[in-house]
């Protein structure tokens, strides 16, 4: 090998060893975010017993399900305020505040006195502090996408931008084993008295480990050239949302990607756990299993299908996945009744010898659904808007589509299905959502994962 060529190699390597680096310093900052996000969401059950008055128990689960989706219906504003920062400021400066306000109000919930100690002023805090988590979200992710597309080379922004995707369905996994293995150590009457305070606790440690590997990390070299030529946005917002071109852009982004793929997301992550718990009344700890085991085999897919976008483009996966997932969640809900040992004519009574591996499967399926369209929107997203204006155009579609679309898939579902009788009822809301994608997006995405920036 000659000097040049070992030069060529050395500078190659140095290179892919300093996008590994920074898509662990991103991850592992996003995946506790994450994980902070859904320990509320997992323990939503046990906390509307703790939060709310007792003796109206489907009052409260909806009343507990509704402060959950406060926390996403909030994340828009994050990213509005976060992007401003992130487009003005720098990647990295936004997404460090993001994870401090995210880990003290997760550490808060988990110090927070329950309604038997100090009445409405528990269910008030609670609302407050899932507003301040979404709040952090929502400037979080995009900080993070948009920092490691930046760092990525010409052509590998599917594949790199993929890992970032996988800290959310982690994030779930490594909340539900917490929580598992809390449960499991504390004994269910502990753990329902005080134990579930546990995983919120532990969040202070996580972030606090995440920050200092953050801290030492530098600015994205796209962000850093665009400064150094003079050519940043002033006015984020107003770039974003006022300039004609734009504002179709971030519409388009919202109706024709984000939508579906946010209530995919949760039809298959969130809403299948609540279904299994709250009307087909598998065991807590089983039903928490089933998810856990169904992300575990299924989470290598997010990086598959987004290496495959840059192959074939981003915009067939996403679609592909939200026309399937449409097509089969009734014939998918209907089998997790049929295995779920459940009796229709006795609604309130607890399942009987469930099929786990048979519904571990049909939620891993609908998890498949969530790799397609979650795994390219990253970098979908981050090429479809220009440097000076990315992070707060990326962040308010994706936050919407997820924060709002998405965050209200189990509180729509389960409102419909008690107002209605029907159980089946609740998957209305997702199928036509994803429908609605899937023609916007067919129709009017373009595809834009060639453009260079190197």
């Amino acid at each position: 090998m000659t000097a040049t060529a070992a030069q060529t190699t050395g500078v190659a390597n140095s290179e892919k060893s300093k996008i590994w680096k920074v898509i662990g310093a991103s991850s592992a900052g996003t995946l506790i975010e994450w994980y902070d996000f859904y320990i509320f969401g997992s323990l939503a059950t046990i906390i509307s017993s703790q939060f709310f008055p007792k003796g109206h128990e489907t009052v409260a689960l909806l009343s507990t399900l509704a402060t959950f989706a406060t926390g996403f219906i909030v994340r828009p504003f994050g990213a509005l305020v976060f992007g401003r920062v992130g487009d003005v400021v720098g990647r990295k400066y936004a997404f460090m505040v993001t994870l401090l306000i995210m880990g003290l109000a997760t550490t808060a919930i988990g110090l927070l006195p329950g309604y038997e100690s100090i009445g409405i002023m528990a269910p008030i805090l609670l609302l407050l502090l899932r507003l301040l988590q979404g709040l952090a979200l929502g400037g979080e992710y995009g900080g993070a996408a948009t920092y490691v597309a930046e760092h990525s080379p010409d052509g590998k922004r599917g594949y790199y931008t993929s890992y970032i995707q996988t800290t959310a369905t982690l994030g779930l996994f490594v909340s539900l084993g917490v929580i598992l293995a809390t449960r499991l150590s504390l004994g269910e009457e502990v753990f329902s008295n005080w134990g579930w305070r546990v995983p919120f606790l532990l969040s202070v440690v996580l972030v606090l480990v995440s920050y200092l590997i953050r801290r030492r990390m530098e600015e994205s070299p796209v962000f850093k050239q665009m400064k150094a030529e003079g050519k940043g946005s002033k006015s984020p917002l107003r770039d974003s949302f006022l300039h004609p071109e734009n504002r179709r852009l971030v519409i388009l982004a919202l109706f024709g990607a984000t939508a579906g793929q946010g209530v995919v997301w949760y039809t298959g992550q969130f809403y299948a756990l609540y279904y299994l718990q709250t009307v087909l009344k598998v065991d807590f700890v089983v039903a928490n299993q089933i998810i856990a085991v169904a992300l575990l085999f299924a989470t290598p897919f997010f990086v598959v299908f987004g290496a495959l976008s840059d192959r074939i483009g981003r915009k067939r996966i996403m679609m592909a996945g939200c026309l399937i997932a449409a097509l089969c969640y009734y014939p998918i809900y209907k089998a997790m009744e049929a295995y779920s040992g459940w009796n229709p004519a006795d609604p309130l009574a607890a399942a009987v010898n469930p099929n786990v591996a048979m519904l571990t499967v049909l939620v891993f399926v609908q998890v498949l659904f969530v790799t397609m369209v979650y795994g390219p929107i990253a970098a979908f997203l981050v090429e479809l808007f220009p440097t000076q204006i990315r992070y707060t155009s990326m962040s308010l579609p994706y936050h919407i589509g997820n924060g709002v679309f998405g965050g209200l898939v189990p509180f729509i579902g389960t409102a419909i299905v008690a107002a209605t009788g029907n159980h089946f009822a609740g998957l209305i809301y997702p199928i036509g959502v994803a429908l609605m994608t899937f023609i916007v997006g067919s129709l009017y995405i373009r595809e834009d994962r060639n453009v260079r920036w190197h």
